[in-house]
């Protein structure tokens, strides 16, 4: 009775993002933040200590910074479903099974093979490919890439796969709390310091079936689909074991060519978008969102060819320009990045509407701005002058920054110092640190 108690207590504790306001999630994210970061930093330091560093740091930046989107975007429910489970519960159900630890067990499972079915969906078509492509877009495999997370979806459109948890009405407060287990479940098989792991190969996703779904390698692609059990896979003929002779090489086969997250959401729809106008063919305007991903018209293809990798053990990987200071400021604005989203997360019902919104879409400018100088591209500095001058703007308008003078009067002074010398700094490694980009203004 007491496990079964502190269980009880620990299910009424733990809600689901979409069934919890705003505030809560965002608390929520104040401690995992930090326990991912530290699980990212800690993978790095073991890797350089057993001279197998698998995190480059540019792409390590990108990642997090891509994380942070993720879930500021989450944070302020910007996406909905066009049905609800709540809905379909209480729309289908013919039963109402009793809560035991079993009925969160088939709802784990059941939830697990909805997320076989829209991972494979997300691999096979290529509307759905976009919404999934930023997770694959790490040249690198490790555990800040899990957090590559997308932005681009606002619609979500598979609840419907959770139909046979409905229909035996598993509550939805058992979703709730095995939903985000589900989803945490899948951080920690983002590495290459763990082999192969024994009898539990057979069982669940691990390290090697993980490193095999992020290759690039013919015998590798679109393989291991599964998200915690290996089992779908073997079932539905995606399996793929990792081979001794054939090393993983990742990414996406049309390389994203940038650190900027937000350019790589949205990167494969502008591809379809600009293909179907420009096809002469009317069914292949309609057809090439449903084509298997990757299609292309024939006559786009032939008129505007796009680079996709050949031999994937002979290419260069996406690399910034080589600078110190580069990396050095890249690291400063991802802290500031850190703590500004923090401080979002922290003070939600505090800043409360429509100004979260305005901060959520400052986060997103601010991530956009300085992944565009990790590129070294000529319009970084356009970027970081108008996410300067927005930056200083709300400060005055507003009297601080969103309230923050309430804690302390020093962080409206230290962002309107960092907004200020902000872009000279941007300036000053362009174009003498780094000695290879022509700056544009």
């Amino acid at each position: 009775m007491f496990y079964e108690a502190n269980f009880r207590r620990f299910i009424n504790f733990i809600k689901f993002k979409e069934q919890i306001d705003m505030e809560q999630y965002g608390k929520i994210l104040l401690f995992a933040m930090p326990a991912f970061l530290i699980l990212v930093l800690f993978e790095k330091w073991y890797g350089v200590r057993k001279g197998k560093d698998t995190v480059q740091n540019m792409d390590m930046i990108s990642s997090l910074s891509s994380g942070v989107t993720n879930v500021t975007k989450d944070v302020l429910g910007l996406s909905i479903a066009i049905i609800s489970y709540e809905w379909l519960l209480n729309h289908v159900a013919i039963t109402h099974v009793k809560l035991t630890w079993l009925t969160y067990l088939i709802a784990f499972v059941v939830l697990d093979f909805a997320g076989y079915v829209v991972h494979l969906l997300d691999h096979k078509i290529n509307f759905f490919w976009n919404s999934h492509i930023i997770h694959h877009s790490s040249e690198e495999f490790n555990l800040a890439c899990a957090l590559r997370q997308s932005i681009s979806v606002f619609v979500r459109l598979f609840v419907i796969l959770l139909l046979p948890a409905a229909v035996f009405g598993v509550p939805a407060e058992v979703i709730a709390v095995v939903a985000p287990l589900h989803l945490f479940a899948q951080f920690w098989y983002h590495t290459q310091h763990i082999g192969k792991m024994g009898f539990l190969e057979k069982i669940i996703v691990t390290p090697s079936h993980h490193r095999v779904h992020h290759a690039i390698n013919k015998e590798y692609l679109d393989k291991n689909l599964g998200q915690i059990f290996i089992f779908w896979d073997k079932l539905f003929g995606t399996f793929q074991e990792e081979l001794p002779d054939v090393k993983p090489v990742y990414g996406i086969t049309r390389p994203s060519q940038t650190w900027n997250p937000i350019r790589i959401n949205f990167q494969h729809l502008w591809l379809l978008t600009k293909d179907a106008l420009r096809t002469k063919s009317w069914w292949d305007k309609i057809r090439i969102w449903f084509m298997p991903t990757g299609w292309r018209p024939a006559d786009v293809e032939a008129k505007y060819p796009v680079y996709k990798i050949e031999d994937v053990y002979h290419f260069e990987k996406y690399r910034s320009p080589e600078s110190k200071l580069l990396l050095v400021w890249s690291w400063v604005q991802l802290v500031l990045l850190l703590l500004l989203v923090s401080y979002l997360f922290g003070n939600i019902a505090a800043i409360g509407k429509p100004f979260i919104f305005l901060y959520g879409a400052f986060v997103f400018l601010f991530v956009y701005a300085f992944t565009e100088l990790m590129d070294g591209s000529k319009y970084a500095i356009v970027w970081d002058v108008i996410k300067n001058i927005i930056g200083i703007i709300i400060v005055f308008l507003l009297g601080d920054w969103f309230g923050a003078d309430k804690i302390s009067s020093v962080i409206s002074y230290v962002l309107l110092v960092y907004f200020a010398i902000s872009t000279f700094v941007a300036i000053w490694i362009l174009k003498y640190a780094t000695g290879k980009i022509k700056v544009e203004i």
